[in-house]
C-alpha cells in the first residue's frame, strides 16, 4: 500500500468589492467581507484541494486550476475541491482524512465549525477536521487584510 501526506497553504486578501460575499470552508458567510480571487477565494477549500493534488503528485492548485483557464473563473471552492477529489480517485488514490486550519481575525469560526466540517467531509467522502486561530493582530492577517488556511492530508493507494 502506498501512503502519502500532503500539505498546502492558501492566502487571499479581502476584496474591495462590497458585493463579494465570503466563502469559507465550503460555506457562505452572509454579512462578512469577501475575499479577492479568480475563483470564490475559499482559502480552506483551496488549501485542502492543493494538498490533495500535491500529495498524489498530480500537480498543484495553480497548475490544475490556473487563472489562465476561464473555466475556473468564479468557481466555488467546493467545486475545486470536488474536482481535485475526482482527479485523485481516477489515479487510484483514496482520502483517509484532511485537516484544515483557518488563520484570520474574522469571522468568528466556532459557531460554524460543525457545518463546515460536515460540508467539506460530504464533498471529499472522508473525515475533514477544521479549526481556526488568529495571529493576535500580528501581520497582514492581524490587520484584517486577508485570511489564510493550512491543510494536511493523508491519502492511500492500494
Amino acid at each position: 500500500m502506498d501512503i502519502r501526506t500532503g500539505a498546502a497553504l492558501d492566502v487571499h486578501a479581502f476584496s474591495d468589492d462590497s458585493s463579494r460575499s465570503l466563502q469559507l470552508a465550503c460555506l457562505r458567510w452572509p454579512g462578512e467581507r469577501g475575499l479577492a480571487g479568480h475563483s470564490d477565494a475559499d482559502v480552506a477549500a483551496h488549501a485542502a484541494a492543493d494538498a490533495l493534488l500535491v500529495a498524489t503528485g498530480i500537480g498543484e492548485l495553480g497548475s490544475v486550476f490556473g487563472i489562465d483557464n476561464p473555466k475556473w473563473a468564479g468557481a466555488s471552492g467546493a467545486m475545486l475541491l470536488k474536482e481535485a477529489c475526482t482527479l485523485i480517485a481516477k489515479d487510484g488514490w483514496s482520502i483517509s482524512n484532511i485537516t484544515v486550519q483557518i488563520i484570520g481575525q474574522s469571522p468568528r469560526f466556532a459557531p460554524q465549525k460543525g457545518m463546515a466540517e460536515a460540508a467539506m467531509s460530504a464533498i471529499v467522502g472522508a473525515p475533514v477536521s477544521v479549526s481556526a486561530t488568529t495571529t493576535d493582530h500580528l501581520g497582514f492577517i492581524g490587520r484584517e487584510e486577508g485570511i489564510a488556511a493550512l491543510a494536511s492530508v493523508l491519502v492511500t493507494r492500494a
